[in-house]
């Protein structure tokens, strides 16, 4: 349990550092930021473990973690900005 603990609040750091590194304008508030800081430290984690970085058990290292964080914070960009060019409405 505490294992899990310790992975979000890194990645919640992790986040907040993300957002400073990644380039361009995103519109994301305070808590999504968090969010998808955390997801990415779970992100480097798991996939550490599946590619032999980590042992079972172990957490990502702080940097892996934030180069997760940036990689979904590049990834939620352009699925959003997929989203706004798409209009969702038919043209004549």
């Amino acid at each position: 349990m505490l294992h899990f603990l310790w992975i979000a609040l890194i990645g919640f750091a992790a986040g907040l550092i993300a957002r400073a590194l990644h380039p361009g304008k995103d519109n994301l508030g305070f808590i999504m930021t968090g969010v998808l800081g955390v997801a990415g430290s779970f992100a480097a984690t798991y996939l550490g473990q599946v590619l032999g970085l980590y042992k079972e058990g172990e957490n990502a290292g702080f940097i892996m973690s934030v180069i997760g964080a940036v990689v979904l914070l590049v990834v939620y960009g352009l699925v959003a900005k997929k989203k706004e060019g798409d209009g969702g409405g038919a043209s004549n």
